[in-house]
């Protein structure tokens, strides 16, 4: 499994508004410099952030983004799989995936479930709050 831009730069832009929530709405321009993402790649992310009504966006004067919720309120795990699609190691445990005509007697199957329910553990567990409180907001993390 890897984790591409789109769902890191997602969780970054995340714990940058959760960081800056103090400072009401802000601008997309403000975060892509901060997070030194493109604007327009930044612009597609927000735009799915929200649709999903994570995110609240503001248009005009004074506008911009803001959490809709808390910070403790949003899991890794399902900011990843709203960006990523899936968080499944294989096609067979995708969230649409038809059931697959070996699943009976695949040998495998057990171990990808075991590692797939390990992988939203750990994702579940954490929280954008949980990735906040570093010294210079949003300018001294990696994800």
């Amino acid at each position: 499994m890897m984790v591409s831009t789109k769902g890191r730069y997602a969780l970054r832009v995340m714990v940058d508004l959760a960081e800056h929530q103090l400072d009401g709405y802000i601008p997309l321009k403000e975060i892509a410099n901060r997070q030194k993402i493109s604007g327009k790649y930044l612009e597609a992310i927000l735009k799915v952030l929200v649709r999903e009504r994570l995110l609240i966006g503001l248009r005009g004067k004074g506008g911009g983004y803001r959490l809709s919720k808390p910070p403790e309120q949003y899991t890794v795990g399902s900011i990843l799989r709203l960006t990523e699609g899936s968080l499944a190691p294989v096609a067979c445990l995708g969230p649409h995936a038809d059931q697959c005509s070996r699943s009976s007697g695949c040998r495998t199957l057990p171990m990808w479930k075991k590692f797939h329910q390990v992988v939203d553990e750990f994702f579940d567990g954490y929280t954008i709050a949980d990735l906040m409180g570093s010294d210079q907001p949003g300018n001294d993390y990696g994800i």
